[in-house]
């Protein structure tokens, strides 16, 4: 496996929570899978875990090197935790069809937060035989 991109992102835990304070049903229905959403409100830490899911899917986007363009929405990426802490993105809608245009095919993702910051950091991988079948 080949690295064919790297993402990172910090975020303020703050700045999410006001957000959602704000905004509340629709923020969250806006930016999260209705998955994400059970899984960061039956954390004791929503807020972190809302504020680690956001910036993943910002470093996951940096580590495709692809903004934020019409027709992708948050929505578009899943991040989901396992038990043991190991987290894996699945692509939907105008993102997949993104995903599918690169040689990315495995994405290591590291998510981590405190009271105050959420960071994630995102490689990128590509299998370097697919391609050469040419």
């Amino acid at each position: 496996m080949d690295v064919c991109g790297v993402g990172t992102g910090i975020i303020e835990c703050l700045r999410i929570a006001k957000m959602i304070e704000r905004h509340g049903e629709r923020f969250l229905c806006r930016v999260f899978t209705d998955h994400e959403i059970q899984y960061c409100q039956r954390r004791h830490a929503a807020t972190q875990h809302f504020s680690g899911l956001w910036v993943a899917k910002e470093a996951v986007l940096r580590a495709l090197g692809t903004p934020w363009v019409q027709g992708i929405t948050w929505r578009d990426m899943e991040i989901r935790t396992s038990p043991t802490g190991v987290a894996t993105v699945s692509f939907r809608g105008g993102l997949r069809d993104v995903v599918e245009q690169t040689n990315a095919h495995n994405f290591q993702i590291g998510i981590s937060y405190c009271r105050s910051h959420a960071t994630a950091l995102v490689v990128a991988l590509a299998d370097p035989a697919v391609g050469e079948e040419a």
